[in-house]
This record gives C-alpha cells, structure tokens and sequence, in this order.
C-alpha cells in the first residue's frame, strides 16, 4: 500500500513508556510529509512536461515522415520530369532532322530538275540554231538557183524597189 503525505501527516502513535517525544515525532512527520508532498508534485510535473515532450516528439517524428515523403516524391516527380523532358527533346531533334533531310532531298531534287530544264533549254536552242540554218541555206540555195534562170537586173540606188 502507497504512503501518501496525509497518511505521514495524520499518523499517529501509540505512546510506551519511556518512548519518544511526541512533539518531535508530529514536526518530523509534517517535514516528511511536506518533502514528499514536494517530491509528488514535481514528479507529476515533469511526468506531465514528459508527455508534452513526447507529444512534441511524435509530431516531429510526423513532421519528419511527411517531409522524406514529400522530398521522395519530388524527386520522383523531377526523375519523370527529366526523363519525359529527354524524350521530347529526342522526338524535337528527330522531327527536325527528318524535316532537313526533307528539305535537302526536295532541294536537291529541284536542283536536279533545273539543271535537266537547263540542259533541256540548250538542247532546244542548238535544234532551233541547226533549224534555222538549214532553213537559211534551203532559202539560200533556192535564191542562188533561181539567179541561174533569172537575168541579172542591175538597179541604181534610186531604181531599187522598196522593201516591204
């Protein structure tokens, strides 16, 4: 059974002959009682400023569980951002390169057809140039028969007809 500081403060003794004095045993008894009275108290306090400590504790211990989990997931959250981040580089890049080769091929192709337009353009030329000369020389050769059967008529300046 627990003591308490009532119990010491309201004890009391059954008197013998020859024993103590009965004053000295009841002052002695209220400064035990007070001390442990005093001792209970601040137990009990720093039992309740334990528990608050605890109570603190665990909201850290809370606190911190919370922020490894936040940190965790940002970084998971930056790795995806990342890697979702290389691939659409990746895909850009690639996009502009087959829009490139596009354009090369497209450039080179129109460069091809223009030098076969060149090429077909100075065929045409020298099949017109061969034309026109064999049709000058069938002129020509028309006009030196025809002088053969025509007599030469010399004209003066002022004779000459009028071209038309």
């Amino acid at each position: 059974m627990k003591i308490t500081p009532i119990d010491i403060a309201h004890k009391t003794f059954t008197k013998k002959i020859m024993g103590w004095d009965s004053q000295e045993v009841s002052e002695f008894m209220q400064q035990i009682s007070a001390q442990l009275e005093a001792l209970i108290y601040e137990r009990n306090h720093l039992k309740e400023v334990l528990r608050e400590k605890e109570l603190t504790l665990l909201e850290y211990k809370e606190k911190d569980k919370m922020l490894k989990e936040t940190i965790s997931a940002a970084s998971q959250m930056s790795e995806k951002l990342k890697v979702d981040a290389e691939r659409e580089a990746k895909l850009i890049i690639t996009d502009a390169q087959q829009k490139a080769e596009m354009l090369l091929r497209d450039s080179k192709e129109s460069l091809r057809k223009s030098y076969q337009d060149i090429t077909d353009l100075k065929r045409a030329r020298l099949q017109f140039e061969a034309n026109l000369k064999a049709l000058v020389q069938a002129h020509m050769s028309i006009l030196e028969q025809g002088e053969k059967f025509l007599p030469s008529v010399h004209y003066t300046n002022q004779e000459k007809p009028q071209s038309l």
